[in-house]
């Protein structure tokens, strides 16, 4: 009886540390882990390699393994695609660092929110909500069809396509769209 508790309690405590694994999202193809930090987990989604690529031209690498908490909207490679043919190869150059980190950190709050308190706040506002950000920038938060989105100061509008994924220091909210600041 013993050796049956013992069994059916193992199996209790696996099943339990699967399913808090996985309620995290996979993200380009990789979990990701609440007790790694927002670099750790990014650098291993295929879907962010450009992302991880600006972080580090603009020395942000540092800044976003700290303590946080941060709140990470993070466009996706096709994102970044869908700029003007150059723009990221020109953004990337060492003398374009301040207009690059201006525009990664419009991407970035200083506190964790997750989707839930976003969905109210904008409710309580009555469709709309301000999210300033860590680079200066106002982003409109509001819901289309279901959908989460985020504009920017220029009328850009990107859709979170993956919501809540929880960091040691933060969330990331997955966005189809890069956002930049008022030009």
């Amino acid at each position: 009886m013993t050796f049956t508790k013992s069994i059916l309690t193992a199996a209790a405590l696996t099943l339990t540390s699967t399913a808090v694994f996985a309620e995290n999202p996979m993200v380009g193809g990789a979990a990701m882990y609440e007790d790694k930090n927002i670099v750790e987990n990014a650098v291993n989604s295929k879907d962010h390699t450009t992302l991880v690529a600006a972080v580090q031209a603009a020395g942000l690498v540092e800044t976003l393994q700290s303590e946080g908490p941060f709140t990470i909207f993070a466009p996706v490679n096709a994102a970044f695609d869908a700029l003007p043919d150059g723009t990221v190869e020109t953004l990337l150059k060492p003398e374009n660092k301040e207009t690059l980190t201006t525009i990664l950190t419009c991407h970035a709050v200083g506190k964790a929110v997750m989707a839930d308190a976003l969905q109210g706040m904008i409710k309580d506002d009555g469709g709309k909500h301000p999210v300033p950000t860590l680079g200066g920038c106002t982003l409109q938060a509001s819901y289309e069809d279901g959908k989460m989105i985020l504009e920017d100061e220029n009328g850009t509008k990107a859709t979170v396509t993956i919501a809540d994924v929880k960091q040691s220091n933060g969330v990331i909210h997955v966005i189809d769209a890069v956002l930049t600041p008022k030009m």
